[in-house]
């Protein structure tokens, strides 16, 4: 970014703030701080900046920690004004903070804390990070600002002995509750048909209340397995900040205890729109971007109830869905910079081997977005720290493995995951791609990364790829030659086939009924890719009417980590042998909107950064549309009313 604005270590904002959204998980009264390494953001810091001054400038400096600034090796307090005379003039200015994130704020007429400034920890020197959510002298990059919205619920009814509330839709934020005249010993949290007895409709005391919350009406009011619930609550009290649709407040009736929820949200701007003639359609992009919206924050994160925490594979889908939705560069940073931590790494990214390859992946993806060519070389050298991590672990035949401690994942399915896993390979292949292709990009050595894939490509096709049944099998150790739809849907996503291998894996696997089922949104999304990529259009259209028109036939506000339609109430809301387990706002769940946008309407990056870039929407899908698809630096409109195509974008570049 350019502009005055704090300043930190480049990272360390992410690496701070990353660790707090990975404590924030709650279940059933205890916290759940995440399961993995992570790395500490740096104490003490120098910045950095020279000028040659035409005229006499006065600056003021605000830092958050201590230390002092200098100007030309003389030393200020922070918070006075400093007069700095013409000529050559170096600031530095010196923070420690044992608590927080240290960083600065740097005011002046020509000499301001921007993009030109370094920072060091007495070893590296780098630029510095910055942020345009922290522009204001007055906003401390140690906490997070959001914008609010008061919101209170839509119907109340009376149900198992006590209130249930339902908001609407999904809030992510706090309660404050007040309430009279209801008798301490019938809101402490009795349930049953007569558990409401006869008592008077006000009381003198100050009674307490339990309040349960539940992103569905059966998760609120089951006061046992509910993920989240607030006991000895007291009038005007303000809970801490949650996610839910639903509130039950049991052993009281409707009008004596009241909810306003105040959702909280990081100010991300939607740059897109949506409307065809298919109003199911409307309403799946519709429900998807607020899906979307509510799992993006600092960061994205997988979901809003259970987890709260930054999961790569699930940000690696997030990546493709920002593009058509806010085309927000920052919180892609953010989002990637958080889960990689220091250049030393001894643990995968949450301690999954393929996330760890999905990230490595996702910076090719980054830069297609955005062009930004800086980005890729400040984290190139983590990069190359995440490719010896994955090569400490080949195998003989340049295949990776886990270790003991590693989470083999690829999806929630039955895969054959004996010794070397193909889609893991495949990954592998990938990233080796990827790194020779960030390689030639910032002018480092790439060669060895070439080398690589050729070798890892042959073994793979000599020791996974099954002539007789026309497709890549889990794993060749087993002596199972199972196959699943994983790896291949990967080998065809990455190009890692020929066109007649593409053919047999479509006619042997993606069309074969034997093979299981994908189920996972997680995972449809990249089959869902493949039928796009392939030119299968009416499988993807028909999936998202289907598989996400199935959630909102049952009520769904926002989409779910995982859905089956052969389930019913109250199965349909467990997972992980919890019976309120599933979330039911995930980020995941969103992907309608990349399908949509990249397959239907066409839109797409010809050249990095959208220096030029195509829209070539899918009209026979259509009676009408009206809709905006951003690109980097504008947006492209599309119109059509059944006769008349119009395109139009304020960017230069466009190609119909």
């Amino acid at each position: 970014m350019s502009g005055n604005g704090w300043i930190w270590y480049p990272g360390d904002f992410e690496l701070y703030h990353g660790m707090l959204q990975n404590f924030q998980r709650e279940e059933r009264s205890y916290g759940w701080p995440a399961y993995w390494k992570m790395d500490d953001w740096r104490k003490n810091v120098r910045f950095c900046n020279s000028y040659q001054l035409e005229e006499a400038d006065r600056i003021r400096v605000t830092a958050i920690g201590q230390g002092y600034a200098a100007v030309n090796g003389r030393k200020f307090p922070f918070g006075q004004w400093i007069d700095c005379r013409e000529g050559a003039c170096t600031v530095e200015v010196f923070v420690g903070n044992m608590s927080g994130l240290p960083c600065a704020y740097v005011e002046g007429n020509v000499i301001c804390s921007d993009a030109s400034w370094t920072a060091d920890d007495f070893t590296e020197c780098h630029p510095v990070g910055m942020s345009s959510l922290y522009c204001d002298r007055e906003k401390d990059p140690n906490e997070v600002y959001y914008e609010t919205e008061e919101l209170l619920p839509v119907s109340e009814e009376e149900v198992c002995g006590g209130v249930l509330m339902d908001f609407g839709r999904m809030v992510n934020g706090t309660v404050r509750v007040t309430f009279e005249g209801v008798p301490s010993e019938k809101a402490s949290g009795q349930t049953g048909e007569d558990s409401m007895g006869d008592y008077p409709e006000s009381a003198g005391s100050l009674p307490e209340v339990t309040v349960a919350y539940g992103e569905s009406a059966a998760e609120a009011t089951d006061l046992n397995w509910c993920y989240y619930k607030s006991e000895h609550v007291a009038s005007g009290d303000v809970l801490r900040r949650r996610a839910f649709r639903y509130l039950y407040i049991p052993g009281c009736r409707a009008g004596q205890v009241s909810c306003i929820a105040t959702h909280q949200w990081v100010p991300i701007p939607v740059k897109a729109s949506f409307q065809c003639d298919d109003e199911r359609i409307n309403r799946i992009w519709n429900v998807a971007k607020e899906t979307y919206r509510l799992c993006s924050g600092l960061f994205f994160i997988d979901g809003i109830k259970r987890d709260r925490w930054i999961w790569s594979g699930d940000a690696y889908q997030s990546y493709f869905v920002n593009p058509y939705l806010f085309m927000d560069e920052e919180i892609d940073k953010r989002t990637i910079l958080a889960l990689r931590g220091n250049q030393d790494i001894v643990q995968h990214i949450n301690t999954i081997v393929d996330y760890s390859m999905l990230w490595l992946i996702s910076i090719e993806k980054e830069y297609w977005m955005t062009g930004d060519k800086e980005f890729v070389r400040m984290i190139y050298p983590k990069m190359e720290g995440m490719m010896r991590l994955l090569e400490s672990q080949l195998d003989g035949h340049g295949f990776i493995r886990g270790r003991e401690r590693d989470w083999i994942f690829i999806d929630w399915s039955d895969i054959d995951k004996t010794g070397a896993v193909c889609a893991e390979q495949v990954l592998l292949l990938k990233c080796y791609e990827t790194m020779a292709f960030c390689g030639k990009l910032i002018a480092a050595d790439y060669r060895n990364y070439e080398q690589a894939y050729e070798k890892l490509k042959s073994n793979l096709f000599a020791f996974f790829w099954n002539r007789e049944k026309g497709a890549f099998i889990d794993s060749y150790e087993s002596g199972n030659d199972h196959v699943t739809r994983h790896a291949n849907i990967f080998a065809v996503l990455f190009d890692i086939t020929d066109e007649e291998q593409t053919c047999s894996i479509i006619e042997h696997v993606l069309l074969n009924q034997e093979i299981t089922q994908i189920t996972t949104p997680y995972f449809k999304f990249f089959e869902l890719d493949v039928w796009g990529k392939t030119g299968h259009l009416d499988k993807v259209y028909e999936a998202i009417r289907d598989y996400w028109g199935g959630m909102i036939d049952r009520g769904a506000v926002t989409f779910w980590e995982d859905y089956d339609a052969a389930q019913g109430e109250p199965e349909q809301y467990g997972m992980y042998g919890d019976p309120f387990g599933k979330s039911l706002c995930h980020a995941w769940g969103a992907s309608p909107i990349y399908l949509l946008g990249r397959y239907f309407l066409g839109v797409r990056p010809l050249e990095p950064g959208y220096k030029t870039f195509e829209a070539k929407p899918r009209l026979s899908y259509f009676k009408k549309l009206d809709c905006v698809v951003p690109v980097k630096g504008g947006s492209v409109s599309i119109k059509y009313d059944g006769s008349r195509l119009e395109i139009t974008s304020d960017r230069e570049g466009l190609v119909t």
